[in-house]
């Protein structure tokens, strides 16, 4: 399956939340929506679950306009959505029933789950009565109870321990090896580089930036050096290399320890290094391709206000 979203725009009022935004998602693959907070995030994703309707563009999966009440879709929200004070077997049966299940299916599945994601034994018991990480995972197992096509994932790992964060990563990756359409939204990028090739950042209503990560992280690093010199501290590295230096590089950020600069055009790596290795003022200690986090990446497109 392939999801696409072309030209969609949103206004309430007089404010454009989204402004013509397309990306698209396929089968056996996750994809990262990335955003600040009031990004558009959130409207792309209730547009998707018909919540909102569009003011303009289209959503199509295989080719054909999307209708999501013929696609069984598990959404996960950022907020808890479940029942506090009902138990917690009865409601997921619920959800499912509501979803098109006959009681004994949603039954099973709802057992299947809550077994998978280790609280099968709370069945029983009122959701408020559980730990916020516990709650967290009765949710995403109300979440995929109707054995979704689609699954969106609005910060999964919200409240999650590390023991507990790690059968959520287990569960995100069968997903994807099952041929499931993932969409991921999250502001903990190492979860995103985790899961998704694919990645789409809105900024302001507009997609600023979209496609295959690990490309996305080559061409971002391309003509970029990290470099530190012995004995040498950032903060003075990156002065030589803004007053001695400048005709052959400019000088863009800082790693935790290393100070990472742009080829001027017509200047090679070569070109670079062997000058630097005639300069008797340093001792090179690190010179390497810039590998750019997608942290990196993300600050880079939407860190200021333009």
């Amino acid at each position: 399956m392939k999801l696409e979203v072309k030209d969609i725009t949103k206004t309430f009022g007089d404010k454009e939340i989204l402004k013509g935004i397309s990306f698209s998602a396929e089968s056996g693959k996750a994809l990262g929506l990335l955003g600040r907070n009031g990004a558009g995030k959130t409207t792309t994703i209730r547009i998707l679950m018909d919540v909102f309707h569009a003011n303009s563009g289209e959503i199509l999966l295989d080719g054909e306009k999307f209708n999501p009440r013929k696609v069984q879709i598990g959404y996960l929200p950022e907020e808890r959505g479940l029942y506090p004070k009902r138990e917690i077997l009865e409601q997921m049966i619920y959800l499912a029933r509501l979803r098109g299940l006959s009681r004994n299916q949603a039954t099973a599945n709802s057992r299947k789950w809550m077994e998978r994601l280790q609280v099968l034994q709370y069945e029983k018991k009122l959701l408020e009565t559980l730990s916020k990480g516990n709650q967290q995972k009765v949710q995403l197992a109300s979440t995929l109870v109707c054995d979704p096509d689609i699954v969106i994932l609005d910060e999964p790992f919200s409240g999650l321990d590390p023991v507990n964060s790690q059968i959520l990563q287990d569960v995100v990756k069968e997903l994807i090896s099952e041929g499931k359409i993932v969409i991921f939204s999250s502001h903990q990028m190492s979860y995103v580089e985790e899961f998704c090739e694919e990645i789409a950042i809105i900024n302001r209503g507009d997609v600023v930036l979209a496609g295959n990560l690990l490309e996305i992280k080559k061409e971002f690093g391309r003509n970029q050096i990290v470099i530190s010199s012995a004995g040498m501290s950032q903060e003075d590295m990156e002065q030589f290399m803004k007053s001695r230096m400048a005709d052959y590089v400019e000088v863009t950020g800082r790693t935790r320890e290393d100070v990472i600069v742009k080829l001027s055009q017509r200047v090679t790596r070569k070109q670079l290094f062997r000058k630097l290795a005639e300069m008797e003022e340093l001792e090179m200690e690190h010179f390497e391709t810039y590998k750019p986090s997608l942290n990196d990446i993300f600050v880079a497109k939407v860190g200021e206000d333009k």
